[in-house]
């Protein structure tokens, strides 16, 4: 019989024997003469834990970007924690950014947000659904660690945080800090070598997508055919079509750019908020295959070219053949400039009432049109915003092209008075010629409900100058029950992401609808799948985030504050919402504008939300006219101006300005 202590002994040799091992496989560092050169990180686009969007290459004037390994349930994750956030406090003035990335098939962003409370990771963790960003790191264990250089985005470290932590025992002190010695190095601008050291950690389970077994003919045409084509064909919207395999193997490696940046498939909604019915994701099984095929080198193979079958899509209507085909006003836009906003009217040739259920804008010039606003009116438009809202149609955009009504809705149209237009221009370098047109489609019969439009507005936004990441919003409230069809975020040049949030009633709030990664070129209607009911009493919040930075590549003029205006180097805060009222129906209107405004203007000057307005919150035109009878209009007097006593200022000023009109004409 062996002895309790000699069974110890030995556990303690074979201890021993197994720490000497997993040091000695851990120790060795390579540089790039012994293992490579090193790899360059090309850019990408991913949203973190809590649906924030993250571009690599935003952190081009930083010293260096750490980038983590994470993964629900690693031990040297967690263990790293309490190391990695004394590095970002040591590092926060050196312009080091650190970011943790997430590609494990079975947690999900919920779990990671779970996973982060629990355990203190207050960094972003980015989450890589399809795994084609860590697979062009090359990330293969969770607490593994890239450093890399901005100046040229290569690698000048991988492996762990220090030598500190390792499976299932941890040391004091760290004896080598690989990660500091490479920021250091960075900072101080000396010329650093790559350098690799093997990394503990839980190991990353891929999918085993074999591109170069891909077949071009019979998976990759239909992929794109789903998720491409609709643009990239002749006569469609895209810079350039995919009319065979030539072309598509030439712009192979932009293709493989733009889906990781999320720039293409042109749809910017969070996948995990909400459920849309003209959805143009790709999927991540689709993506996965499609960067697989390129990264192998994008082989043709056998079979036929199904691209070349794909048909001309010049100026066709995609929804039929449209019951009214109206042309607007050619224009023409010059080389170059900015071109004020132009508000053509088209008289009305129907001599009767008819109810639009879709419609859909084909552009003169795709390249010139950057959006139209369509509507209808008794009167001719006068060249204000908010006139094209009385009896709203369709917005025209790339990417926004037709639409269909929801279902048993749609808008009505009285016989006579006129079409009206906001057409917004953007030259491109060429003087061109725009001869736009909208086709409208009529029901026979009259809908069940109205389809209306709500915009929620802040006319008095401003944004700082340099401003990084600045919020403004603004609400409606739903004062009856409704049921909410679409929404459309809005902003310029320094929109970064959009949100709508429903606060209901009783105090909660859900976010249905987050863009985190708004792209001002791609003008999006979000539909829902099915409608989405809020009941009487409901704020709908809208808020926007600008970068108004020299971070911000498309920001015209960073040093300057930033007020709301029609064009693009201003901006604004606009946030469309299509709708209907639960108890309405065609042959019983209960909808009224004027209260429709009033609600608007409340939700724009309430700044803190609370359904009512302090005397600071009052804009200029309403301080100068209460002036110091604030008092006397807070009837409630509990110290700010509710909806009803809003109104009230407003009737008194409607009456105030007739009374001056009187006596001018006397």
């Amino acid at each position: 019989m062996i002895s309790q202590p000699y069974l110890k002994n030995i556990h303690d040799i074979l201890g021993k024997l197994s720490l000497f091992l997993v040091l000695t496989a851990v120790a060795p560092v390579s540089t790039a003469a012994e293992s490579g050169d090193a790899l360059r990180a090309d850019n990408f686009v991913l949203i973190d834990h809590k649906g924030k969007a993250h571009e690599l290459y935003y952190h081009r004037d930083d010293k260096a970007v750490v980038i983590v390994s994470q993964g629900n349930g690693c031990q040297i994750v967690r263990s790293n924690l309490e190391d990695l956030r004394a590095i970002r406090d040591d590092y926060a003035d050196k312009g080091v950014e650190i970011l943790m990335l997430n590609a494990n098939q079975q947690d999900s962003r919920a779990a990671i947000a779970e996973e982060a409370e629990e355990w203190g990771a207050d960094f972003p963790i980015l989450k890589d659904r399809t795994q084609i960003i860590a697979k062009s790191l090359e990330l293969n264990r969770t607490g593994e660690v890239l450093v890399i250089n901005p100046k040229n985005w290569q690698l000048v470290y991988r492996g762990p945080l220090s030598d500190r932590v390792d499976y299932e025992r941890q040391k004091n002190k760290a004896s080598k800090t690989y990660v500091r010695d490479a920021l250091d190095a960075l900072i101080a601008g000396e010329d650093i070598a790559f350098s690799k050291v093997v990394s503990p950690g839980c190991i990353i389970n891929y999918d085993k997508v074999d591109g170069a077994a891909i077949s071009y003919s019979d998976t990759i045409v239909p992929i794109l055919k789903e998720n491409c084509v609709a643009c990239h064909v002749k006569g469609g919207i895209a810079p350039w079509a995919m009319s065979e395999y030539a072309l598509v193997k030439g712009f192979a490696p932009m293709m493989r750019e733009v889906v990781r940046t999320k720039r293409m498939p042109p749809w910017h909604a969070d996948p995990e908020i909400g459920h849309w019915r003209n959805e143009v994701s790709m999927s991540e099984k689709d993506t996965k295959t499609l960067i697989s095929w390129i990264e192998a080198g994008a082989l043709r193979g056998d079979g036929e070219d199904g691209l070349k079958a794909v048909p001309d899509l010049s100026n066709q209507w995609t929804l039929g053949e449209p019951d009214l085909v109206i042309d607007i006003p050619a224009f023409e836009v010059p080389a170059s400039g900015t071109v004020d906003y132009q508000f053509p009217n088209v008289p009305n040739p129907y001599d009767k009432d008819v109810w639009v259920v879709a419609a859909e804008v084909i552009p003169g010039d795709p390249k010139a049109v950057h959006h139209i606003l369509a509507g209808s009116s008794e009167r001719q438009l006068q060249g204000e915003l908010s006139e094209i809202f009385e009896n709203f149609i369709i917005t025209y955009a790339p990417g926004n092209e037709a639409s269909k009504m929801p279902e048993g809705t749609g808008v009505f149209v009285p016989k006579g008075g006129v079409y009206q237009f906001q057409m917004h221009y953007t030259p491109y370098g060429k003087k061109t010629v725009d001869r736009s047109k909208i086709g409208l489609f009529f029901s026979d019969t009259p809908p069940d409900n109205f389809y209306r439009e709500q915009v929620i507005v802040n006319w008095n936004l401003k944004i700082p100058a340099n401003a990084e990441t600045h919020e403004e919003k603004a609400y409606f409230l739903f004062d009856k029950d409704a049921d909410i069809h679409a929404l459309f975020p809005h902003s310029h040049y320094r929109g970064v992401s959009s949100t709508f949030d429903v606060e209901y009633p009783d105090g909660k709030v859900e976010t249905i609808l987050s863009v985190p990664n708004y792209d001002f070129n791609w003008q999006r209607t979000y539909q829902f799948e099915k409608p989405k009911r809020v009941p009487a009493g409901s704020k709908m919040i809208h808020r926007t985030i600008y970068n108004n930075s020299s971070k911000n590549r498309g920001n015209p003029a960073p040093d300057q504050d930033v007020y709301w205006g029609l064009q693009s180097e201003e901006e604004m805060l606009y946030g469309s919402v299509g709708y209907s009222w639960v108890n309405e129906s065609t042959d019983k209107p209960i909808h009224n504008p004027q209260r429709a405004d009033l609600f608007q203007i409340m939700g724009m000057l309430d700044k803190d939300i609370d359904g009512k307005l302090a005397p600071a919150e009052l804009s200029r035109k309403l301080k100068r006219f209460v002036g110091d009878r604030f008092s006397e209009f807070d009837r409630s007097g509990d110290g700010g101006l509710d909806l009803r006593e809003l109104g009230g200022v407003y009737q008194a000023m409607s009456k105030a300005k007739r009374a001056q009109t009187a006596k001018v004409n006397r």
